[in-house]
Formats: C-alpha cells, structure tokens, sequence
C-alpha cells in the first residue's frame, strides 16, 4: 500500500463511502475531546480533506449525553440543510435511525482518532470492506452449520438464518465497514468463554464493566442464556450483574439477540482496553480477532456484551476465522476481491493485532 495517512483516511471516508462530490454541503458533528472518546484532531483533518474535495463544511459540537441522546430543532435544521452528516461523535449510534432526517447520507465513524484515521483500518479500500461483508452475509445465508469456538473453550453450533433485508434506515452508513451482518443468535447453543462483561454503548450504567480473575461460561440455548458455568464466586458475580442491569432497565435478562466478528485486520487497538472500555467497546469490534455477542434486551445491541478473543469460525467445514485470523481469501469472491484492492490484499497479508489486551495489574 502506498504510504498510508490520516488525509488518505479522510478522503476514503468522503470519496469512497460517503460518496461526495464537489459542492456537497457536509455537516460535521463531532462530540469533543474532553470526553475522552474521539481526538482532537480529527474535525480538522476531515474538514481540510473536505475543502479539497470542493464540499462546502460546516462543524457541529454535539457533546455527548449519556442518558438523553437526542435531536434539538436546531440540531435538526443544521441536519436538513446538509446532504451528507458524519458522526465523529457517539450521538450517531446512539440516535435511534427515525431521528435521522430522511433523503440523508449518514455516516457514523468508528475511526475515533488521527492514530486511527491514519492507519489501515481507514486507509484500506472502503468498497473492499463492503464487498467482502456482502460475501461473508451470502456463505451465512446458505450456510448448513456454523461452529464457532476459541482457546478458552467457547463452543456454540447453529444454523444462521439471516435478516439480509435492508431493514432499517439503509443511509445510515458506517467508516471503516468492519463486521458482517449481525447472526440471529435464536437458533445458536452451546458455551461461550467469558473473562469480562461490558455494556454496548447503547445505554451507560455504573459498573458498566466487570472482569474475571479466571474465564467463566455463558451457557446458552437457542438464543438464551440459561446459566454460568466455572468458578462458583465468579459465576454468581455475573448472575448478579445481569440481574441488576435487567431490572435497572426493565428488558429480557436472558435473551441472546445476534453475534458478529470483525472483518477488518487493519482495525487495530493501540491502547489499554482497561482505560475506557466503552471506547473499546466502540471501535476494536471490528478486529478480527474479535467475536461480539449483543445480550441482556430483545433488540440490538442489548446492553451486555460478550467478547470472544481468537475465534475460529467453521461454516459448513470451512474455517473462514482461525483462531483469530480471518481468511478472507478462502470465500467464494475472495481471491478476486483482494486482487482488485491490493491495499486490502496487504492488510490481510500484515494484520494489525493489538486489541488493547495488556496484562493486567
């Protein structure tokens, strides 16, 4: 790949997935850096890729606002007047899409820093990421039997059966493309391995994140969760926490919505997981490395995560994921899609594996 920059990262996000063309009128809203989640840095590299492009920017600090997410009339008259909106900002997921005004290209970015906008996760092809998720979404679909498993002893079997209608607000858009359409977890059983419990971002709640001093099991049955397995003092930790966010927030304990892998090996974490797990949460999902489960709610992305590190994902006796590397290569319009985009084809070749995991202490 030609050498990769925050600026190239920034007119991929423009050119190749917002589509933009001179005199497009973009909106900016971005959430500042004193929360702790996006950069600085950003706004100004993004708005300078803009005016290059000839688009008319206009900026927007929306803050963020854990428990009242909302549009104001002023942030709406701001929204209509722009063609194309982009979220450097939390707001953007957690808007519900009817929010959104309609006719709109919405962009929501996981692409939280100038570190990030600078690297493969934002320099590689976005049509390669999007070919390669409509590739993965076309084996599940057809897919008999799907295993996923990991080194520390998650072992769950189902057969996928896909919602591939475009359900929903399909301008809402998503920079980098980094999962595969999430995979009903209805007709999914077995054990998930578990040595931390995190929220999803949808809804912030104290004690948003406990961990394991030893891995337990999530035992689950067509898409419910049934028990914890393992150390008894560990078990009964996470019975309790699901206990306390499912009544804290009156939703369905043990339902088991979707699950999904990262799909991008550019997509790297270069910080401490521990630091802030909820920006962990909201952007290292898309590493390969990553297998995600949304649970605790009837809908997506409920409010308790699962998190399989090194996944192996066998479909119909292909392992497409193994341990951890995703072989992207091994689909049917693999091959060709990476030989399309080389700048791919090298994030693959060279996969960025740090996902924040550092020994704790």
């Amino acid at each position: 790949m030609s050498e990769m920059t925050p600026e190239r990262g920034a007119r991929n996000l423009l050119v190749n997935c917002a589509r933009a063309a001179a005199g497009d009128k973009l909106l900016v809203a971005y959430e500042p850096p004193e929360f702790g989640y996006f950069d600085a840095d950003s706004v100004g590299i993004v708005s300078r890729a803009a005016h290059s492009l000839g688009l008319e920017v206009d900026t927007v600090d929306v803050g963020f606002a854990p428990d009242n997410p909302h549009l104001s009339p002023d942030l709406l008259a701001r929204f209509q007047a722009a063609d194309i909106i982009l979220f450097l900002a939390r707001l953007g997921d957690q808007l519900r899409f009817s929010d959104m005004p309609q006719g709109k290209k919405i962009i929501v970015s996981f692409a939280l820093t100038k570190e990030m906008l600078g690297s493969g996760f934002s320099n590689g092809h976005h049509d390669a990421f999007m070919e390669l998720k409509a590739d993965i979404n076309a084996v599940l679909n057809t897919a008999r039997d799907v295993r996923l498993t990991c080194p520390l002893g998650t072992d769950v079997r189902g057969r996928p059966v896909m919602n591939l209608r475009p359900s929903g607000d399909t301008s809402i858009l998503r920079f980098p493309m980094s999962v595969f359409t999430p995979v009903p977890a209805h007709s999914f059983s077995g054990r998930v391995a578990i040595s931390f419990l995190t929220g999803t971002g949808s809804k912030y709640y104290d004690d948003y994140t406990i961990e394991f001093d030893r891995p337990i099991f999530a035992m689950m049955e067509n898409g419910r969760l049934t028990r914890f397995e393992g150390d008894p003092a560990n078990a009964a930790r996470a019975e309790a926490h699901y206990d306390r966010v499912a009544a804290q927030l009156g939703i369905d304990r043990d339902f088991v919505h979707s699950w999904h892998a990262g799909i991008h090996p550019g997509c790297g974490y270069p910080w401490d997981m521990r630091e802030n797990y909820e920006r962990w949460g909201g952007s290292a999902f898309g590493n390969p490395r990553l297998l995600h489960f949304h649970t605790c709610g009837a809908y997506a992305p409920g409010e308790i995560s699962w998190n399989v590190i090194d996944p192996t994902i066998v479909v119909d006796g292909m392992a497409y994921w193994d341990n951890g590397v995703f072989h992207a290569e091994r689909l049917p319009n693999g091959p060709s899609i990476l030989d399309r985009h080389p700048c791919a084809a090298d994030l693959f070749a060279n996969p960025d594996p740090d996902i924040g995991l550092r020994a704790a202490g």
